[in-house]
Parts: C-alpha cells; structure tokens; sequence
C-alpha cells in the first residue's frame, strides 16, 4: 500500500444522535473548505440512531472522509481524543455535529494561527443558546476556569477551534477535560488566541448538555488545577497538610498539657487530648499518601499509554486501510 500524503486539514467532529444535521454538515464544510487539502473525520460517539449509517451513506461518495464508530457511548471527550489520535493534517478543527458550529469560520480560524499562534479558540460571543441552563452556567464556568487556571478565555466551552497537531501530542484527556485543552497547552508553552465565531440556533434535534455538566466541569476543573500545579510533586500538598496537622496537634496537646499542670484538669477526660491524638494519627497519614502519591505519580508517567474509547469499526475510501 502506498503512504497516504498528509493533509493540510483535519477537520474532527464527534456524533451523537445527530442524523439530520449530518448531510448540510458536511456540504457546508465542502463549501467552506473548497479550497483546502483536508479531510473530514467523524467519530461516531455510539449513536442509537441512523448517524452511523448517514455517515457512511455519505463517506461512499466522500473520498476525503472517515467514520470512526465506538462500540458505545463514552462521551465527547473520548471522541475528541480519537479523533485527535486518528487525524493526519497538520491542522486539527474540532467543530460540533448539530450545525451550530459555523464551518465558515474555519478558514478565519486557520488564518488567524497562522499569525503565529499553536491555538485558536472560538468565542461564540451571540449565543443562540437557552439562556438559564446554558447561557448562564456557561459564564460562570468560564471565570471558574479563568481564575483557577489563570488563562482567561471568554468561552472555553466552545468545540469549534484550531490546534497545530503537535500541541496536541503530548496531552492525554479524561472526564470532561476536551474543554481545558488550551489551559493545558498553555502550560506546556504553547501560544493560545481567541476569536468571535458565529454561533447559530439549532434547527434539529436536542441538546446533549444540561445543568449536571457543569457540576462534572467543576470537579474536572478540581482534577486539573492539582496536575498543573502537583502532579509531579503530590508530597508538596499531601505533606504540608501532614505538617499542619502536626502542629495542630502539637499545640493541642500543649494546651492540654498546661490545663493539667496550671488548673489540674484530668488529661483523659479532655476532649482536646482526643483531638490531638486524632490530628497526631491524620498527620501521619497524609504524609503516608504523599509518598504512596508519588509512587503512583511515577508509574502514571512511566506506564503504556492506553486509550479511553474502544473503536469497533473505522471505515474509509478503497485506497486507505479498513479496520474492522
């Protein structure tokens, strides 16, 4: 088999139980893009209904797209990441599946990294969203994300953005993580713009998303802020909180000890006594975590890396390889 040449464009869109929007996708990308190498990837995040078989209904007559299908739902994360590991251009375009999404943004998405930047978010600044159990939660996400990562962008829930494929290389995603990917670059060095994108009302099928995906971002957001800042050192937090129950303790018992030697106080019956022998033992343990933590730390960076998502088809044009 010949080596297939790589495209200048990857353009990763995770499905589920999108069936209608599918086809004016995919015409609208053909339209935007009709002056771009590129190609299409769709990963079919386990859709219950016929998405798979537009998709593939519409890669039979589509030589510059693939269909990725999981054997069930794992969520727009591991879509993303799959879509990531399979795409070949050198440009990778994330957009969503229910049309909202305008692809003629991806061009201005493309020119403006070519200023010389490794990210371009999209800031969908008109919302065409509901605006209390979207809009709003939305809002309070992105200052959360803000200020505890320290990288201000207006909408980091945006899927339609552009990444230089090498900044996505060494990032692995979990949870709801597909969001702080720009955080994460940033961490990494990378340089990380943002653009007003349209943003248009969806005209068929639901939403996927509601109220509980922000309590998930927050707990993500939690999960993320402890690798950037200890997850190559987890005995610095482990082990300070160690210390200040240490001195906690330490102080109670000095307490209970003068109550003993100035006012007689019986020492057993204190309920200070206790509750120092109770920060005694909680110190010992959070310095036992610490460097359990850091034994783990060093084989999560040293193990295999094994994806989140189980594939079970990939389908794509007679000239590229099937994977069944």
């Amino acid at each position: 088999m010949s080596e297939i040449a790589q495209p200048e464009l990857s353009v990763v869109i995770p499905v589920f139980n999108e069936a209608q929007s599918l086809e004016p996708l995919h015409a609208e990308i053909g339209q935007a893009l009709a002056d771009f190498d590129y190609e299409v990837l769709y990963v079919d995040d386990g859709s219950t209904d016929n998405s798979f078989s537009v998709l593939a209904d519409i890669q039979k007559k589509t030589e510059n797209m693939r269909v990725i299908r999981f054997r069930r739902n794992f969520g727009q994360t591991a879509a993303m990441s799959a879509g990531f590991k399979y795409a070949r251009g050198k440009i990778i375009i994330p957009m969503d599946a229910d049309g909202q999404n305008d692809p003629a943004d991806i061009p201005k998405l493309i020119a403006k990294l070519n200023e010389g930047y490794d990210i371009v978010s999209g800031w969908r600044k008109e919302r065409k969203d509901n605006a209390v159990t979207r809009t709003l939660p939305s809002r309070m996400a992105n200052w959360m994300i803000g200020k505890i990562t320290g990288i201000k962008l207006h909408d980091y829930g945006c899927t339609l953005k552009a990444y230089k494929a090498e900044s996505l290389k060494s990032i692995r995603l979990y949870g709801e993580m597909h969001r702080f990917i720009p955080a994460l670059a940033r961490w990494g060095g990378e340089k990380v713009a943002e653009m007003v994108v349209n943003h248009r009302p969806r005209t068929t099928g639901q939403t996927k998303y509601g109220l509980s995906r922000t309590f998930k971002v927050v707990l993500d957001l939690i999960t993320i802020k402890f690798l950037a800042s200890f997850s190559t050192k987890p005995i610095h937090i482990f082990g300070g909180l160690g210390v200040l129950c240490f001195l906690a303790s330490f102080l109670s018992g000095l307490t209970v000890l003068g109550m003993k030697v100035f006012s007689g106080d019986s020492m057993n019956r204190n309920p200070l006594f206790m509750i120092s022998l109770m920060l005694m033992i909680a110190s010992i343990q959070f310095v036992l975590m610490g460097l359990l933590a850091e034994m783990m730390v060093r084989t999560y960076h040293e193990s295999q890396d094994r994806p989140i998502y189980v594939i079970e088809k990939i389908i794509e044009s007679e000239s590229e390889t099937e994977t069944a």
